[in-house]
């Protein structure tokens, strides 16, 4: 089934570089800190482990299976094991979803640039004002040029990655950012706790206060645990398919799992110290990195310095991310339509470009696309609704009925222990995989579905 021409990652750790790029977003850094804040501190983080445990580890074990049998894009993969059914439309369903992740994602990641850019000439440097800095990220946000522009040159940078390749292009570069967005965590995390007051902010993030829990925070960790993993698009099946024979897929899934946890932790003990190191609420929703943020770099030691670190690492977080939603898609397109990579990533690039200009204008850019189509919502959270809450819970639930009842448990075990490296407790994956996964990922979606809080 494979060809020659697909590529492969040059070892294990290639891998772990690249998958864990990809479920390293700002998912962890920018949603988690203020899902956190806004649902209780503590609790919420206990909820998320054991969620990411128990719902996010098999689902990511479950995509990597499937990849490793076939070495397919997400359509492939299903044509392969089940051919001539309508299994492949839910890789499809991925691969849309990807895609359709990526048109939106690329103008938050734009911003990310903005930001770094005014931190390293000195625009956080001075105390801001709430309202200051607010002011900045409107300016930001509602400006149809530099919307657009920053979207667009996220985007080039993305396609530039893609189209060199799985080893030479995508594992190059991810080798580099990863580690560096590791050093950057790690520096910024000690800074920020050793903060006057930062104290307060690990009691905060660690200490869970059970009173707090509702179902809203319940769904909310759960939401967040799948959103994060980018489980249910297909980007596990597709750099589970370039991973070589006779390594330790088991130990890979669940070390990207970890490590993808781990910096979502490192991001709350950057940012809730910060915090209250000068007095501010921490449940201040989505405009926690662009506008609180900006406003107390300048109230902390060597603040600016402190900037431009942060935004370095938003950025870089962003770029590995949107790097795996683009390769779903040009992966596709390399195996099932017999393209070339580099004119897959180019016209994929260009095309996605294009579909994310109405969301870059959603933010009051424009009348139309800030209210569309007199539904009172903008294009940007419509897509991020339909796509990252709808789509992506659709096809996780699909995905965990296909390995826990069509493919089977025992096939998926087959593949992931493949190498001769065994999968430990087998028989809690199957059940987890089976009974537990599909329940609670029904339940987040019949709980956007009914209330409309989306994540």
């Amino acid at each position: 089934m494979a060809t020659v021409s697909r590529g492969q990652w040059s070892g294990r750790m290639g891998f772990i570089f690249a998958a864990a790029g990809s479920a390293i977003g700002l998912g962890n850094i920018w949603r988690f800190p203020y899902s956190a804040g806004e649902n209780g501190g503590g609790a919420f983080v206990l909820i998320y482990l054991f969620f990411v445990a128990a719902i996010g580890i098999p689902v990511v074990l479950s995509e990597l299976a499937i990849g490793r049998t076939t070495q397919r894009n997400p359509v492939g993969a299903f044509k392969a094991l089940v051919p001539g059914s309508l299994w492949p439309w839910v890789g499809g369903l991925g691969v849309l979803t990807g895609f359709g992740i990526l048109a939106f994602y690329a103008v938050i990641a734009g911003w990310t640039l903005s930001y770094l850019w005014g931190a390293l000439t000195g625009v956080y440097g001075g105390v801001l004002t709430a309202d200051e800095s607010l002011s900045l990220f409107n300016e930001l946000i509602t400006d149809p040029t530099k919307a657009i522009f920053l979207s667009g040159l996220f985007l080039l940078l993305t396609i530039l990655v893609v189209r060199g390749g799985v080893s030479k292009g995508i594992e190059r570069v991810t080798k580099i950012l990863m580690p560096l967005l590791l050093i950057i965590l790690v520096i910024l995390a000690i800074r920020s706790v050793t903060l006057p007051g930062g104290m307060d902010g690990l009691v905060y993030l660690f200490k869970p206060d059970f009173s707090k829990i509702t179902v809203t925070v319940v769904m909310s960790a759960l939401g967040q645990a799948l959103f994060s993993l980018s489980l249910g698009m297909g980007a596990m099946i597709t750099y589970g398919s370039y991973f070589p024979d006779g390594e330790n897929l088991p130990n890979a899934g669940i070390t990207v799992a970890i490590f993808d946890t781990a910096i979502a932790i490192l991001a709350g003990l950057i940012i809730f110290p910060a915090l209250f190191s000068v007095g501010v609420e921490p449940g201040a929703g989505p405009g926690l990195v662009f506008v609180v943020l900006p406003s107390i770099f300048g109230s902390l030691p060597a603040g600016n310095l402190f900037a431009i670190a942060f935004y370095a690492l938003l950025a870089i977080a962003a770029l590995t991310s949107t790097i795996s939603l683009l390769e779903v898609v040009v992966s596709y397109f390399v195996d099932e339509k017999g393209w070339s990579r580099n004119k897959s990533a180019w016209v994929l690039g260009i095309f996605c470009f294009f579909l994310a200009i109405p969301s870059a204008l959603a933010n009051g850019a424009s009348p139309f696309f800030s209210d569309f189509m007199g539904t009172g919502v903008d294009f940007l959270s419509l897509n991020n609704n339909l796509w990252g809450n709808y789509s992506l819970s659709l096809g996780a639930i699909a995905l965990c009925i296909f390995v826990g009842y069509k493919w089977g448990i025992s096939n998926a075990l087959a593949s992931l222990e493949a190498s001769g490296h065994k999968l430990p407790a087998p028989a809690l994956f199957g059940f987890l995989v089976r009974y537990v996964c599909p329940v609670a990922v029904g339940a987040v979606l019949i709980y956007v579905i009914v209330t409309g809080n989306y994540f």
